[in-house]
């Protein structure tokens, strides 16, 4: 059994972000000795999962929903369409991060004059890359 203390200084998640997965379903302790919560081991591969879903960008209730009674069930279709939907970002990402760097090297003072800042103005405003 781990306190909440042990799975602080081991996960560098802080006490109130753990009582909040608990809150949303997504942990569980196993126990309490008055007012201090005991995790099982397991919570550690738990909250990675947690963890690597919110990196990807899953919302806590998606990520509630791999959590079963029969332990953790991860949806294919829903990973193909995360990585669908990280790979759309990058290339977005990545043509902001081009636009920054021409409009960095614009010769107008002001940047209201540059048209490639311009660009990523209406970029910006439109959603579009």
């Amino acid at each position: 059994m781990l306190d909440i203390g042990k799975v602080t200084k081991m996960t560098g998640i802080n006490a109130s972000a753990l009582r909040y997965y608990e809150s949303k379903g997504l942990i569980q302790p196993a126990g309490r000795n008055g007012i201090r919560r005991y995790y099982s081991e397991d919570v550690i591969e738990q909250l990675s999962i947690i963890a690597l879903g919110q990196l990807a960008g899953f919302s806590l209730d998606e990520i509630a929903t791999i959590f079963t009674k029969d332990g953790v069930n991860i949806s294919r279709e829903k990973l193909i369409k995360k990585s669908h939907e990280i790979e759309t970002k990058i290339k977005q990402l990545q043509a902001i991060q081009n636009g920054l760097k021409k409009a960095a090297n614009c010769p107008h003072s002001n940047h209201l004059d540059c048209n490639n800042f311009r660009r990523l103005m209406k970029v910006a405003i439109n959603g579009n890359s």
